[in-house]
């Protein structure tokens, strides 16, 4: 019976996400939009207080998800295409399919389709603490 709400109460908060992350992220009015898409979130167990989401971004050619932080970590995948997460005082990342990478919480990142690129799309897993938005803007 536990199960259900809390699955209602997640594709809600999905629903949120997708539509209302990408709207306030874009990081022009006439640029590409990336597709954020949750597909599972949970509790972590074993860990009070945290919870793990898994999510993907469909970045077009010329797109991006726009500076933001987390509050926790991220482990991403490049399922496909050619990426660029730039961070915050260090060099751009140069991502293909393939690649991973990392955000520590906190850091002030974003995630762009390589120039010249068609994009791409990674898929991500962040554990973030329970009950804060999956992402905050930063400008």
């Amino acid at each position: 019976m536990f199960f259900r709400p809390m699955l209602i109460v997640a594709l809600f908060t999905a629903a949120g996400f997708s539509s209302g992350l990408c709207a306030q992220q874009a990081p022009a009015s006439n640029a590409p939009q990336a597709k954020r898409t949750v597909l599972d979130q949970h509790e972590q167990s074993g860990v009070p207080g945290t919870e793990i989401v898994l999510g993907t971004a469909e970045i077009p050619a010329g797109g991006a998800v726009g500076w933001h932080t987390h509050d926790g970590d991220e482990s991403g995948y490049v399922l496909k295409g050619n990426l660029v997460l730039k961070t915050r005082g260090k060099p751009d990342q140069m991502l293909k399919a393939g690649d991973h990478f990392f955000n520590p919480r906190g850091a002030v990142h974003s995630l762009a389709a390589a120039p010249g690129s068609d994009g791409g799309t990674a898929l991500s897993t962040w554990i973030i603490d329970k009950g804060k938005p999956l992402a905050e803007p930063v400008k």
